[in-house]
C-alpha cells in the first residue's frame, strides 16, 4: 500500500530526516482542510510512482507550529523538496496539481513513465462536487443513469471550507460546512454515483463531450452539467500573489488556526468577511476589517454580531493598496476613499473576502458574460448542445447553497429528460 511508503515526522526528527541523501518530500498539512484532503491521494499515488527513486514524509503543521514559521511555511498544504540535505526546488501550495508535483519530484533527477491512458463512458459527466453538482450527480444517480462527477478537491466546493451554515432548510442548528458536505457526498455515493474527486482537469471539449483528467484518463459522457463553481476574487494589487500563502489567505477555516493571540486584517464587508472574521476571532486577539464603504454589506444578523465582537475594529471607506512583508509579519497599505490619504496597518496575517470569479477558464463552445459566468436558460441548458450549467459558475443574481442545490437539480432534471428523448428517437 502507498501509505506504507510514507512516514510521519515531527519537529524533533524534521533536521534528520530533511538531511537524509537522495531525493525526500515533505508534505505540511492540516486537519480540517481541503485542498490537504485533496492533497493526500495524489502524495500517495506519487509514494508508489517513485518508490524506490523518493522518500516522503508529513508532518502535522498544527503540532509543529514553530517550525513551520522556522521554515517559513504559511498555508497548508506546502510541499517541501529537498536533496541530499537541501531544499531543492519549487514549493508547492494550496490546490496542489499531481502533474506539477510529479515534475516537482523529477525535477530532481527522479524518472518516471507516463500511465497508460483510460478511456471511460458515461450517462452524464458533472464536473464540480459543490452543493449544485452533487444535487444533480444524486437526481442523475438516482434516474439509473450511469453518473460521474469530477472535481479537484473533495466534495463540498466552497460549502466544505465555510465555518457554519445556517440557512440550509433541516437543520434547526447551525451545521459545519465540511459536515453538510460529507452529508451531500455521502447520499450520492450511496445513490450510486461514480467519483472523480481530488482529481486535476487537463482539458475539456465540449463539442466532443470529453473531458481528459490526471494526465490519463479521458472521459466522454451523452451529457455534461458543469458546475464548476467560484474561487475568492483576487485583489490584484502589489504583494498580494507574491505572498500568497505566505502572511495572505482567502480561507479562515484552513488558516485561522495559526493566528491564536495575533492580529490579522480582513478585507471585505460582504457576508463571507464578515462571517469569516466572526470565526477567526475564535483564535485572533485583535482583527481589523477594512471596508471600501461606510457601512457593511453583510447580512443584518452577521453585523450585529461583529459590532457586538470586542475583538473585532472597524476602518470604512478604505481599500488596500499593496501588501508588504516585514520582519515583524504583514503591512497593508490602505487608502482612505474620501480625502485620498494613505496609512499602513501591522498586523500578522491578512485574510481577503471580496467576492468570488467563476471557475470556467476551462470551458469552450459555450457563451458566457464578460466575467465569464456561464449563459443559461431556464432549464440550466448552455448555448452548447448537450451541456447544462449549475451553481456559482452560471449568470445568476443569488448565490446561496439552497440555489445551488435548485440550480443542480434543474440540470439534472433536463439533463435527464433530453437524454430519454435522445434515445427515443435513436429507437425510431
Amino acid at each position: 500500500m502507498s501509505s506504507e511508503l510514507i512516514k510521519n515526522i515531527n519537529e524533533k526528527n524534521f533536521n534528520e530526516t530533511a538531511n537524509l541523501p537522495g531525493i525526500i518530500v515533505i508534505d505540511f498539512y492540516s486537519t480540517q482542510c481541503p485542498p490537504c484532503d485533496a492533497l493526500a491521494p495524489k502524495f500517495e499515488k506519487a509514494a508508489e510512482i517513485f518508490r524506490g527513486q523518493a522518500a516522503f514524509y508529513k508532518i502535522f503543521r498544527q503540532e509543529n507550529r514553530e517550525l513551520a514559521e522556522k521554515l517559513g511555511v504559511k498555508s497548508s498544504p506546502t510541499v517541501l523538496l529537498y536533496k541530499n540535505g537541501k531544499e531543492a526546488g519549487n514549493r508547492l501550495s494550496g490546490a496542489v496539481k499531481f502533474k506539477d508535483l510529479l515534475d516537482g519530484i523529477s525535477s530532481l533527477g527522479a524518472r518516471y513513465e507516463k500511465l497508460s491512458p483510460v478511456k471511460s463512458e458515461y450517462d452524464i459527466m458533472i464536473i464540480g462536487g459543490g452543493p449544485a453538482g452533487l444535487s444533480a450527480a444524486l437526481y442523475s444517480a438516482q434516474a439509473k443513469l450511469k453518473t460521474v462527477i469530477i472535481d479537484q478537491a473533495l466534495p463540498g466546493g466552497q460549502m466544505a471550507v465555510t465555518h457554519q451554515v445556517s440557512n440550509f432548510p433541516g437543520f434547526p442548528e447551525p451545521v459545519a460546512g465540511y459536515m453538510l458536505a460529507h452529508y451531500f457526498g455521502e447520499q450520492a455515493a450511496r445513490a450510486g454515483v461514480h467519483t472523480r474527486f481530488a482529481a486535476d482537469l487537463d482539458f475539456f471539449n465540449a463539442a466532443e463531450k470529453t473531458a481528459g483528467i490526471n494526465g490519463y484518463e479521458i472521459i466522454h459522457a451523452e451529457k455534461i452539467i458543469i458546475a464548476s463553481g467560484a474561487s475568492p476574487r483576487p485583489l490584484g494589487i502589489p504583494g498580494e500573489m507574491e505572498f500568497r500563502g505566505k502572511g495572505i489567505s482567502y480561507c479562515a477555516t484552513c488558516d485561522a488556526k495559526y493566528y491564536e493571540n495575533k492580529k490579522v486584517i480582513v478585507i471585505g464587508g460582504g457576508n463571507s468577511a464578515v462571517e469569516e472574521a466572526l470565526f477567526i476571532a475564535k483564535f485572533a486577539s485583535e482583527i481589523t476589517i477594512v471596508h471600501q464603504f461606510d457601512v457593511l454589506q453583510a447580512n443584518k444578523t452577521a453585523c450585529e454580531k461583529a459590532f457586538s465582537e470586542p475583538k473585532i475594529k472597524f476602518l470604512f471607506n478604505h481599500e488596500p493598496r499593496a501588501f508588504r512583508r516585514t520582519a515583524c509579519g504583514m503591512e497593508a497599505e490602505v487608502e482612505n476613499l474620501k480625502d485620498k490619504t494613505r496609512k499602513i496597518i501591522g498586523a500578522d496575517g491578512i485574510f481577503v473576502f471580496i467576492g468570488m470569479i467563476p471557475n470556467t477558464g476551462f470551458i469552450n463552445g459555450m457563451e458566457t458574460d464578460q466575467y465569464g459566468s456561464i449563459k443559461v436558460n431556464q432549464d440550466m441548458k448552455t448555448t452548447a448542445p448537450g451541456i447544462f450549467a449549475a451553481g456559482d459558475c452560471i449568470i445568476k443574481k443569488y448565490r446561496q447553497i439552497t440555489t445551488a442545490v435548485s440550480d443542480g437539480t434543474i440540470a439534472a432534471l433536463a439533463a435527464i429528460k433530453e437524454l430519454e428523448y435522445n434515445k427515443q428517437e435513436e429507437s425510431l
